[in-house]
């Protein structure tokens, strides 16, 4: 960590103690360069999974349905809808296609089920580090920026030791990404990932460029949400924006979405908040509706905070 970076997550420490400390207004919120906005709004394909497991849409038409149906024109992909395609570059081709041809860019793969990345079985931690290689390849050529993975550890062994298995996966993995342009993100997804300060940890001890985070507002069950994003900020390359139901007013139910993005927005975050419905009580398009209806009015909020 050089003197800049050392002085900025300071700074962003200073501020996220006071944003969950549940203060109504940050002294300041970085802005974004002249005529960009404070964050941008990607769609996750999980927001869409009661859908897509039903056989109500085709993967390869979710760049249509996000620019279309929903003026979004960034998407996050989820292997698990086109888990036998990570190596069939006719199918990848024609998705990247129909993307480029509607101008909606593909941020990301969200990877499941390819084994324990900490595995306390060395060979069985190589191999699942081998098991992302496919798709590796794959999201460079659909032009993600990353790979979203899970840092599973098999729940074995102490703090410390889970910490370090996860390291070494993740350091291979990163390693390997590396040469094809792309960064390793890690999701907040359970277990010990699940702990910011555990995860915090293992980015920490690995310390590769291409190594981040990707904190979900909605993954931490019994670890505080707003401490967990706050110590996974400073090494976050996506942000995802979970979102369950919803109140008369528009505000999800159980994340406080402006003392969230008071967070998010104090470590000079920028990039893209992906729209990740979850809930169960209104219908999958409509949800998606209201969760990007939210987003727009907090950044308005926000726009002018300097």
């Amino acid at each position: 960590m050089n003197r800049r970076e050392f002085l900025q997550r300071a700074a962003f420490a200073t501020v996220a103690g006071s944003a969950m400390s549940g203060c109504k207004r940050l002294a300041a919120i970085p802005q974004a360069p002249p005529g960009q906005p404070l964050f941008k709004i990607s769609l996750a394909e999980w927001s869409l999974h009661r859908t897509l497991a039903a056989k109500q849409m085709d993967h390869l038409d979710f760049p249509k349905i996000a620019k279309n149906d929903y003026g979004i024109d960034a998407i996050e992909l989820v292997n698990q809808f086109f888990k036998d395609k990570a190596k069939d570059k006719g199918y990848l081709t024609e998705f990247r296609n129909r993307a480029h041809d509607l101008g909606v860019r593909i941020l990301l793969i969200m990877i499941d089920d390819m084994g324990h990345l900490g595995d306390p079985d060395p060979a069985k931690r190589q191999r699942a580090v081998e098991n992302h290689y496919p798709w590796v390849e794959a999201a460079e050529f659909l032009g993600c920026h990353s790979l979203r993975v899970n840092a599973e550890t098999g729940n074995v062994g102490t703090f410390e030791d889970q910490q370090n298995r996860a390291a070494d996966g993740l350091r291979k993995l990163a390693l390997l990404a590396r040469d094809h342009h792309l960064n390793v993100i890690v999701e907040n997804h359970g277990h010990l990932s699940s702990n910011g300060k555990w995860l915090s940890g293992v980015m920490r001890q690995v310390n590769l460029p291409n190594l981040g985070t990707l904190p979900d507002f909605g993954n931490f069950y019994d670890y505080d949400r707003y401490q967990g994003v706050a110590e996974m900020m400073p090494f976050a390359k996506a942000v995802s924006a979970k979102t369950h139901d919803f109140n008369k007013r528009g505000e999800d139910t159980l994340v406080d979405y402006h003392r969230m993005m008071r967070i998010v927005l104090s470590a000079g975050y920028h990039g893209y908040l992906g729209i990740e419905y979850e809930g169960e009580n209104i219908s999958e398009p409509e949800g998606i509706r209201l969760s990007k209806t939210l987003l727009e009015r907090v950044r308005g909020e926000f726009q002018n905070i300097g």
